[in-house]
């Protein structure tokens, strides 16, 4: 993904390289590294770069919001436990948070990959992998979230599979009836999978009548050979 200043990508294990860097300096080099930054002023810092984001959307300055979703991204990233026990014992131990740094740490992480979707869909050329990505993202902690339902469902869609957008779709729909995108979307699911109905069976007639035209000759062949042996 494009964001300001160049490529971001909170998905790369950066904080991995970071830790197995840093274990591999002397212990003295290590004892004069600062102090890492206290939990809520890193959650504080992540929540800024959200609103700045956010403010960047409305201007429709779409790269720089981008930038700004990452850079908060990245920053929770040292703090979610999901990611760091995979490189625990490199580096200094992430703090435990407390359940309400918790809960900041997720919603700000949701309100980040809803924003980023809602940011690619806005582009000329739109990644709708990353856009399905960032989506089921959200879904994994908010399985009733109707935005990431709503968006896992174009992207589904436009990437191809009606029957998986079917589902995403009607889900959202039962979260939120009266959204007019989500019930267009759905009928446009619906319609997809309607005419690839009828190209199957259209098909399948194709090779039934073949298969009837086959036999039929092979009988009048036969018929022919009967009456020359009379």
């Amino acid at each position: 993904m494009e964001a300001a200043g160049g490529e971001e990508n909170p998905d790369v294990h950066g904080a991995a390289a970071v830790a197995a860097a840093a274990a591999a300096e002397p212990s003295v080099s290590r004892q004069r590294q600062p102090a890492m930054k206290p939990v809520w002023t890193l959650l504080e810092e992540a929540a800024q770069m959200k609103t700045e984001g956010n403010a960047f959307y409305r201007e429709k300055n779409i790269r720089s919001a981008i930038g700004r979703y990452h850079r908060a991204l990245l920053v929770l990233r040292g703090l979610d436990s999901e990611v760091m026990t995979s490189v625990k014992g490199f580096g200094p131990e992430t703090p435990a948070l407390t359940p309400e740094q918790e809960t900041l740490l997720r919603n700000t992480q949701v309100d980040c990959y809803n924003n980023l979707a809602a940011c690619l869909l806005q582009r000329k050329s739109v990644d709708y992998a990353r856009v399905r990505e960032y989506s089921l993202r959200v879904l994994q902690w908010r399985p009733s979230d109707v935005k990431a339902l709503y968006r896992a469902g174009v992207a589904t869609l436009e990437m191809g599979n009606a029957e998986t957008a079917k589902q995403y779709l009607m889900q959202a729909c039962r979260e939120q009836p009266n959204d007019a995108n989500v019930r267009k979307h759905l009928q446009r699911a619906e319609e997809k999978l309607s005419r690839e109905l009828q190209k199957e069976k259209a098909m399948y007639r194709g090779m039934f009548s073949s298969g009837l035209k086959s036999s039929s000759g092979e009988g009048i062949n036969q018929t022919n050979r009967a009456g020359e042996g009379v």
